[in-house]
């Protein structure tokens, strides 16, 4: 086969889609000529930079990734845990965290991005039954300018009630109704300034500001790829050859470049006196290409307004847990874009309430609860609706030992609520007080393992008899007050009963004593008559 005349050895062409021929997308965004400070980027040239450039996706996707490291504590308050649990399952079946994610993305791209609600078998410009929607087929379609030219290019007319606000959307030819979108711009637009990335007069792309510095980035990166080519570069310093050079002296050269070549680490290469071997000084590269790199990424930073370490990539020197001055700077940037997302997680918390607390769904919490028996599907979901509340944990994390401590304070300051409030309430709010004890007692994991279960109806039973003896107590009280001695004031009946007994006791002691007394003097008189002294004479009487 190798032999064949009829086989052609020609050299094979691979196509690596413009890789090395210098026409990547990249590098025609090293070599525009038209990239200068204050340059507008186009909507080709954002999507190049976040395909492909090393910051692209660490100026706009990185950042929402961080604010949504962390769920949000989704919270019901008097509502079984079910609803919680549903309101959870459902948030991830439709998955609302990526969708957000993806919006926010598009709007620090291009400067503006959207969202919209499909519904199968229902026009998008008519607003959907939102108490059928856990019935509907819905899907969310993420929106770029592109899909939006033309709708979202906000009026300039000063006086006018949507000057400046996005009123409609477009997109492929269908409008959506109001209620079926969310629209997010990165930056507030200003007046007759024109975002070319984003066609309208819209928020700007984080790219805008430091587009010039992100084509400087990409010098950086070929001077890293000279400097690593270069690096392994050995220089030989050889005596140079005499007059006469025959071709045994260019073997003998050619062999020692090839033994330098192939010499590594234990082995032991020969070289003349006069000879030397040595690398490319480039003691000079580092401190120049750092401080090179260093103001760049500042400068991208900068133009970007976030935090520069987010662009270097690099850990932080003592983490999020000791409260350091970067590190609170990060946590500060992050809040702030969640606070700028919190519009499309309201928008989905609405959507996926009405999805998972459905009238099936309620149905089974009738039949688990039969406190919900009596109540009303509306009245319910509009109960747990107020109740709703979804909180953000905080990025700086606490060691569990300082955590402990933190729940320890607030155990003491539940206790010494309830203690104040205990003794100066009816029966049935002291319940109320104990069941919030209760509450906050299973909330604090880190104490204690197991939750605190309490019948609080019994308890309430309980409170109300101990109120109902203690009337009654202080009624007969009342009753017996004018029989009390004069020391103790007013006494109960029981303690008039036992006083009077008291009484006839002594009384009876005393008559006792008298009749005894009578009788051993008469004996004694007796005795002395008869001359006998009795055996008690001595005696005292």
């Amino acid at each position: 086969m190798a032999n064949d005349p009829n086989i052609q050895n020609t050299p094979v062409s691979i196509d690596f889609g413009g890789v090395g021929s210098g026409n990547s997308p990249l590098m025609s965004l090293l070599t525009a000529d038209d990239i200068v400070p204050g340059a507008d980027p186009s909507y080709n040239l954002c999507k190049v930079i976040f395909a492909y450039h090393p910051l692209g996706g660490k100026m706009t996707q990185s950042p929402v990734k961080m604010a949504q490291a962390q769920p949000r504590q989704i919270a019901v308050q008097e509502a079984p845990d079910a609803v919680v649990k549903a309101f959870e399952t459902e948030w991830s079946k439709l998955g609302c965290d990526d969708h957000i994610c993806n919006t926010t993305t598009i709007s620090r791209m291009y400067g503006i991005g959207s969202i919209a609600m499909g519904c199968v078998g229902t026009p998008s410009n008519v607003p959907l039954d939102m108490t059928k929607i856990w019935q509907a087929q819905l899907y969310f379609n993420v929106l770029d300018p592109l899909n939006t030219s033309g709708s979202l290019v906000l009026s300039q007319v000063s006086t006018a009630p949507d000057f400046n606000k996005p009123v409609t959307l477009t997109s492929s030819g269908e409008t959506f109704h109001a209620s079926r979108y969310r629209v997010m711009m990165n930056e507030d637009p200003i007046f007759l300034q024109f975002t070319t990335s984003a066609f309208g007069y819209v928020g700007r792309s984080v790219f805008q500001r430091a587009l010039y510095p992100l084509k400087a980035y990409i010098r950086l990166m070929i001077a890293n790829d000279m400097i690593a080519t270069k690096l392994g570069l050995l220089v030989a310093k050889t005596r140079p050859p005499g007059p006469i050079i025959n071709r045994v002296m260019q073997v003998i050269a050619s062999v020692k470049r090839a033994l330098l070549k192939q010499a590594q680490t234990g082995q032991v290469l020969t070289v003349d006196p006069d000879e030397d071997i040595t690398t490319l000084n480039m003691q000079n590269v580092d401190g120049a290409g750092t401080y090179a790199r260093n103001n760049v990424i500042k400068d991208i930073a900068t133009a970007a307004d976030m935090p520069a370490i987010l662009l270097e990539n690099e850990t932080l020197a003592t983490g999020f847990a000791d409260g350091t001055e970067d590190a609170k700077t990060v946590v500060r940037y992050i809040e702030g874009l969640r606070m700028k997302m919190q519009p499309l997680y309201a928008w989905f918390d609405n959507i996926v309430m009405y999805r998972a607390w459905n009238p099936a769904f309620y149905a089974r919490i009738q039949r688990q609860h039969k406190e919900y028996m009596n109540v009303s599907y509306e009245d319910a979901f509009s109960r747990w609706r107020e109740n709703f509340t979804a909180s953000w944990p905080s990025l700086l994390i606490e060691p569990r030992s300082e955590t402990i401590q933190v729940e320890d304070v607030k155990l003491q300051a539940i206790c010494a609520v309830t203690q104040t409030l205990i003794p100066l309430m009816d029966p049935l709010n002291q319940a109320n007080v104990i069941t919030w004890l209760m509450d906050n007692v299973n909330e604090n994991e880190n104490l204690f393992k197991h939750n605190l279960e309490l019948d609080i109806q019994m308890l309430a039973q309980f409170a109300e008899e101990q109120q109902q003896q203690k009337e009654q107590q202080a009624q007969m009280g009342a009753q017996g007050g004018g029989e009390g001695s004069e020391e103790g004031g007013q006494q109960g009946p029981a303690q008039a009963m036992a006083r009077k007994a008291a009484k006839f006791d002594s009384a009876k002691l005393d008559n006792s004593l008298m009749k005894l007394r009578t009788m051993r003097l008469a004996d004694i008189e007796q005795s002395k008559q008869k001359g006998q002294v009795p055996q008690f004479a001595n005696s005292r009487s």
